[in-house]
């Protein structure tokens, strides 16, 4: 996943990878508010130690942090493997996808 400029509150990101499928498929553009709290359910950006930037389902939100799970059990990485994820390292939420503007199946939970 490759972020644009994360310094303005709402941003792009290009999805790499499988581990969203079927909800987000490789090459899908996403619009993030960065920063704020996710809520359970939701799509967000996390960022993992020696990884790039990722899209996770945010889960729920203990005291060591948020559980996030990938949508495709045969791919990626998830709090399954690596555990929670800090609240500092769940960088924005991702409010729709951009492009491609429609797909059949499965739509982006709101939430």
């Amino acid at each position: 996943m490759r972020p644009s400029d994360r310094r303005l509150p709402l941003g792009r990101v290009l999805v790499r990878g499988r581990s969203m499928e079927p909800t987000l498929r490789d090459g899908d553009h996403l619009l993030v508010r960065w920063g704020g709290t996710p809520k359970p359910g939701r799509l967000v950006v996390v960022r993992w130690p020696g990884r790039p930037l990722s899209v996770k389902r945010a889960g729920v939100l203990a005291d060591d942090g948020w559980w996030v799970e990938r949508d495709n059990p045969a791919e990626g990485v998830d709090s399954w493997q690596a555990g929670p994820v800090p609240p500092a390292d769940v960088l924005g939420t991702v409010l729709l996808r951009v492009w491609p503007l429609r797909r059949r199946g499965r739509r982006l939970s709101r939430g």
